[in-house]
């Protein structure tokens, strides 16, 4: 294959920016633009010298070779690190492309690691996962797939196929084997060992969606109750504006936070009341569909304050949701009589605001779920896992299947296992998979 290069760090000023060639004539073009004192090139040793950007105009930069097989494409690869700026990457890539490279694909590098069989596909979807991590939990999620957790799974599922696969073909070998009393069971034992151990990874991936999506925190309550000062307490920063006229949110304001690693979303609901503003009825519009797709809804009282008709409309249009209750203003003396599942706070001094992230996380992450176990947040793998369980339920319903049906369904559960790494996977999908890489990885 041709030798590729691209800028692999952001465009833009900085310390550092690293333009990498891979490929085995990488080094040959390296040393046609850069010049060093050293004697030899040894491979992951960093060599300081001058790199050619224009004619007679050098850079003064390091270069590090990595020696095929041993890189993270498996070809001879090599790195300048040159000072940060757009214009200089981009001539110091206009030099390699000059001398014989062509640029790289969005992801190419990557998926010349996979063809080289460097990394599985299961790692290569977790990598774009650890760059797109916005939570320690979807981080650590990716961190364990790249360490080779899921792989580790598939192959030890595929070797147990094998082997059953095996003891089907015995039993033809020798029909005087009772096949149905010894083989059958063995391999409806193992199937059913197989599906159990999916079941509990999808279980668990299922119900960690907040991995790779945050969890979807609508704050509602009637006009002018302090839902803004909520969201700003949360935050712990001032994004609402906060004020004593009715209909200020007009609109549903979003914005994120962490907590315990946890991403969590917050839509601060515009009050929802009649009203013949064309402006404020949309905005209105807009935080019932939030409240529809929220996973929690936080409902904002004044505790100074008995319950209004307003209050009764809005318990009616969150009926049937995860409802946190948050009493506000406590500063005041309570009127509000006691309701379920609620929390004192003051948005105002920050009163038990901690309190109710803690809540938030632990009304909707699964107490049940071990924080050491495999998760998945790529929804391919995940659909890969629920179509094995279809052709093992397959089997395991049908009492009367024939040896030569078992061995076929058997072989179509071992193809599909293969698509998680890899190995049985189309090429369609594999290059679709790599397009999601930036350029440069």
């Amino acid at each position: 294959m041709n030798s590729i290069v691209s800028i692999s760090t952001p465009l833009g000023k900085g310390a550092i920016s690293i333009v990498r060639m891979s490929g085995k004539d990488s080094l040959k073009i390296a040393l046609k633009i850069f010049h060093t004192k050293s004697k030899e090139i040894k491979p992951r040793y960093m060599c300081f010298g001058k790199l050619e950007v224009e004619k007679e105009v050098f850079e003064e930069c390091l270069m590090v070779y990595f020696k095929a097989p041993y890189s993270y494409t498996g070809e001879d690869i090599v790195e300048f690190q040159i000072h940060g700026g757009v214009l200089l990457a981009q001539k110091v890539l206009e030099r390699c492309l000059s001398n014989g490279c062509r640029l790289a694909e969005a992801g190419e590098f990557s998926k010349r690691a996979f063809l080289n069989g460097k990394i599985t596909l299961d790692k290569a979807e977790a990598i774009i996962g650890e760059i797109n991590a916005e939570s320690e939990a979807e981080l650590n999620s990716s961190l364990k797939i790249t360490n080779g957790k899921l792989a580790q799974k598939v192959e030890e599922e595929q070797r147990k196929l094998t082997e059953l696969l095996a003891e089907i073909e015995v039993s033809f070998d020798y029909p005087e084997m009772d096949y149905e009393e010894i083989v059958k069971k063995k391999i409806f034992d193992s199937l059913e060992e197989i599906k159990a151990e999916n079941d509990r990874i999808i279980a668990s991936s299922e119900s960690s969606l907040y991995l790779r999506n945050g969890i979807n925190v609508a704050i509602i309550g009637k006009a002018n109750v302090g839902k803004s000062s909520v969201l700003n307490a949360l935050l712990g920063e001032d994004r609402a504006i906060v004020t004593d006229i009715e209909g200020t949110t007009r609109d549903s304001l979003k914005e994120s936070f962490l907590h315990k690693g946890v991403k969590i979303n917050l839509i601060d609901t515009a009050g929802i009341r009649q009203t013949e503003d064309v402006v404020e009825k949309l905005g209105i519009e807009r935080s019932l569909d939030s409240i529809e797709r929220a996973d929690i809804v936080l409902f904002v009282h004044d505790g100074s304050d008995g319950e209004s008709e307003a209050d009764r409309h809005l318990n009616r249009i969150v009926q049937g949701k995860n409802i946190i209750n948050l009493i506000n203003k406590t500063d005041k003396p309570r009127v509000l009589k006691k309701l379920k599942n609620e929390i004192e706070i003051s948005a105002l001094t920050q009163k038990n605001i901690d309190k109710v992230k803690d809540k938030i996380v632990d009304e909707v992450i699964d107490k049940g779920i071990d924080a050491n176990a495999l998760i998945l947040s790529n929804e391919r793998q995940l659909a890969i896992l629920k179509k094995c369980d279809e052709i093992i339920n397959e089997i395991l319903q049908a009492e009367e299947m024939s040896g030569d049906v078992i061995s076929m369904l058997i072989k179509n559960l071992w193809k599909e296992l293969g698509k998680i790494t890899g190995n049985t996977e189309n090429e369609d999908i594999i290059t679709m998979i790599f397009s999601k890489f930036c350029l440069g990885k």
